[in-house]
């Protein structure tokens, strides 16, 4: 869906970061002494500081049209690609890698300022619901089922066969309507009644399209090799194993943990911008993190297209990055033909080490050099 007119105004400051977000918990005093620990900033500072002017893209992206989004699982546990800080793009595929990756933080940074919406109305699921069918019933509107703790250890199957069966409820979603704008407003991040509806214009395609739900791009319908929210679910890794981050309890409750002490933080901003992407590298280093994944979905295609990949790369380039650090691609038509077969993308794993000096050596000067390396 088209920005609002608000969303396409909005602007954070492009200047210098809110200082509070890169404050060290103690800092270090000229003579040696260490200052008294400073306050963290609030959540809504960091994503205000850390946040560039808002773009436009034709898509409402409520969900992946990535079918192999999981694919490259099996090869991030292969290479050890865990802990320190993780960045994305886009709505909850990034759950399912940080529920693998298991970071310190994460910063899902995308120039589209209702994708901020967007994971707003997701970390406020998350800090009312316990269990993850508790999630699903929130974000579908369907009521509960009977005996909860039953579906604690329950295969992702079942939990997709008890919400396709279950039609939504005009009461629960009324009843937990109030909840969820109270939740949002103790984000503190500031957000105008017309902010508040386009949340609830997207939660009412989740409740409407229930597991049904197809991604969709503004004047183009859903096309067919699109998955459904349901298919997303069930998606399996390389090796045959179920990886959505709700397909099992414990990779749901981790990300939980990271929503409930704002260690997930949305920012508005441009991947190849003149300061988000810098800024949330800056937050990195404060943190004493190190940069282990980047997913970022086929945004490099559209990069190369409009001249600004070495932007990215300079600003890529700054991160602080362990050794086997990763970037996780997703790739379209003519150049997915080695994915999958039924796949209309294919998803890779790219050494950061490799992309940026096979980029200043001349090896990755086009998008089909990049991909078919």
């Amino acid at each position: 869906m088209p920005l609002s007119r608000r969303a396409r105004k909005y602007a954070a400051s492009t200047g210098a970061v809110f200082l509070a977000v890169t404050t060290l918990w103690a800092v270090l005093r000229v003579d040696g002494s260490t200052a008294a620990p400073q306050a963290p900033p609030t959540f809504a500072a960091t994503v205000a500081g850390l946040s560039e002017r808002g773009g436009y893209f034709d898509t409402d992206n409520l969900i992946s049209n990535e079918r192999s989004y999981l694919q490259v699982v099996s090869d991030l546990k292969r290479r050890s690609v865990r802990g320190g800080a993780y960045i994305g793009v886009g709505p909850d595929q990034n759950f399912s890698y940080i529920s693998e990756v298991r970071p310190a933080v994460a910063f899902i940074i995308d120039v589209r300022r209702d994708n901020l919406l967007l994971h707003l109305l997701f970390k406020v699921l998350f800090e009312l619901s316990e269990t993850r069918i508790e999630y699903l019933a929130y974000l579908t509107g369907r009521p509960l089922p009977p005996a909860l703790n039953g579906w604690k250890q329950a295969p992702i199957d079942r939990l997709v066969g008890y919400f396709d069966k279950t039609a939504a409820s005009t009461d629960a979603v009324a009843a937990r309507r109030q909840r969820i704008e109270d939740a949002l407003r103790r984000t503190g991040v500031p957000l105008s009644p017309e902010d508040l509806q386009t949340i609830a214009a997207f939660h009412r395609r989740f409740i409407e399209d229930g597991l049904s739900l197809r991604f969709n791009s503004t004047g183009r319908p859903p096309q067919l090799y699109y998955p459904t929210y349901r298919d997303l679910l069930l998606e399996t890794d390389a090796a045959g194993n179920q990886a959505n981050f709700l397909a099992a309890e414990e990779s749901f409750q981790f990300v939980k943990s990271l929503q409930s002490r704002d260690r997930i933080v949305p920012v508005v901003g441009d991947i190849s911008g003149p300061s988000a992407l810098q800024a949330v590298g800056r937050a990195i280093a404060a943190r004493g993190e190190r940069l282990s994944a980047f997913y970022v979905s086929n945004v490099e295609f559209y990069l190369f297209g409009q001249g600004a990949y070495p932007r990215f790369v300079t600003n890529l380039r700054g991160i602080p990055r362990s050794k086997g650090a990763v970037l996780i691609r997703s790739v379209f038509g003519r150049y997915s033909s080695f994915g999958r077969p039924g796949d209309a993308s294919q998803s890779q794993l790219h050494a950061l080490d490799d992309l940026i000096d096979g980029y200043d050596d001349g090896r990755y000067r086009s998008y089909g050099e990049l991909v078919r390396r």
